[in-house]
């Protein structure tokens, strides 16, 4: 079977979508298809129109030219055009058997245009609404007049596709509600590749001097510092934190939009001297980050992103065994069980991060349950092996033969 993959972006990129791409390309190789991958304009200027990347190829598209690229909502329809004409060419190059369209739907429409022109099924696999992820990024407001374009725009692309994917049961719930079949939704679950993950090691001391938290307790996050993150409620929490266990440290590593609001609020917090801002690190440097840390902070904030969407942390943090809390919404709900793999608090309320932070401090017997309870959940269940078979059914059915397998 072959099958022709159109991203929003890609490695070498990183980012929770790049690194769930490359899962999920490296798995469906595995049961023997053949993948083909091209990005969208979002990738950025690449130096080459084609580009190998960990023994993957991926197809490179220019940006848009022109006023319109210059101008808002011109820019989307000048990056559609861009990649419905570059999409158009390779899949004429590769002939694939499906067109497997992800978000956002920026992907989605050029990506069924070419295929009804050229007679190819076209599924389409949401990771999350692109209206949603406006309001996040201050763009919109929900219920405005872009608001509802947005979604009316993902709600044609989800009746257009010959098949829906999505990650998580609460996308699913939603697209179902718009009147989708629920025969024609299937969710490929987040996952890990467990072999990917080392258990924790002991912190490196040298990095510990160097970020000055040799003999501190670390409460930590690594990632983006996205606003639903909610890692200002994890700021709001500290001072709390600090009148019980004046030795704790908060270890911020990443980067993103809200940075500088962070420190700002630091600062006013009057606990500066407490949050290590340690920027970005390279990938492969990551792990040495987590191993300092005793506990991870997913504090994301109630909406509804973060209500439906599932994300990636929380598994990553059990295939190494750490221990962490969460935020109740339901994308973390939906993958922690609250006190057998991790510990979940009342979303919104810096009272609560800040109390189950402590009650988990202070109750080491729980740790090694968690910990291991984390890690068979990771091996057994949440596995790229296990999401990536939930394709096998809905590609064969539209490709009406088993033997490409």
């Amino acid at each position: 079977m072959r099958i022709l993959h159109v991203l929003d972006h890609s490695i070498p990129l990183h980012s929770g979508y790049t690194f769930r791409t490359a899962s999920i390309l490296r798995e469906q190789r595995a049961l023997g298809w053949d993948t083909f991958h091209i990005t969208s304009p979002k990738q950025g200027v690449t130096k080459a129109t084609e580009e190998s990347i960990d023994g993957l190829h991926f197809y490179r598209t220019a940006g848009g030219t022109g006023l319109m690229a210059e101008l808002p909502v011109g820019r989307e329809v000048a990056l559609m055009k861009a990649l419905e004409k570059r999409l158009e060419q390779v899949a004429r190059i590769v002939e694939p058997d499906i067109i497997h369209a992800h978000s956002p739907v920026l992907n989605a429409l050029p990506a069924l245009k070419v295929g009804h022109k050229l007679g190819i099924p076209v599924v389409y696999e949401i990771r999350a609404f692109w209206e949603d992820a406006a309001v996040d990024h201050g763009t919109t407001n929900q219920g405005s007049l872009r608001y509802r374009a947005t979604r009316s725009l993902e709600t044609r692309a989800i009746q257009r596709a010959d098949h829906v994917f999505t990650i998580c049961e609460g996308l699913r719930a939603d697209i179902v509600a718009r009147g989708i079949a629920s025969s024609k939704v299937t969710v490929i679950p987040n996952a890990v590749n467990v072999e990917s993950f080392q258990l924790a090691s002991p912190p490196d001391p040298a990095l510990l001097a160097k970020l000055g938290l040799t003999g501190s307790t670390v409460i930590g996050f690594i990632g983006s510092f996205y606003a639903y993150e909610g890692l200002d409620l994890l700021l709001d929490a500290l001072p709390k934190l600090l009148q019980a266990r004046p030795d704790v440290k908060l270890l911020l590593v990443g980067g993103g939009s809200q940075e500088a609001n962070l420190r700002q609020q630091a600062q006013q917090l009057g606990v500066a001297d407490k949050v290590v801002f340690a920027g970005r690190v390279p990938h492969q440097e990551v792990t040495k980050y987590y191993d300092l840390i005793q506990v991870l902070a997913y504090p994301r904030h109630p909406m509804r992103l973060t209500e439906l969407v599932t994300p990636l942390k929380p598994l990553e943090a059990m295939a190494q065994g750490q221990l962490f809390v969460a935020s109740d919404v339901g994308g973390h709900k939906e993958l922690v069980q609250h006190n057998q793999t991790g510990v979940l608090f009342n979303a919104g309320s810096a009272d609560a991060l800040a109390q189950s932070l402590l009650g988990l401090l202070d109750n080491p017997s729980l740790w090694p349950v968690l910990r291991a309870n984390g890690r068979e959940y990771v091996e057994n269940v949440r596995n790229w092996k296990n999401s990536v078979a939930n394709y096998v059914g809905p590609y064969e059915a539209l490709t009406g033969d088993s033997d490409k397998r």
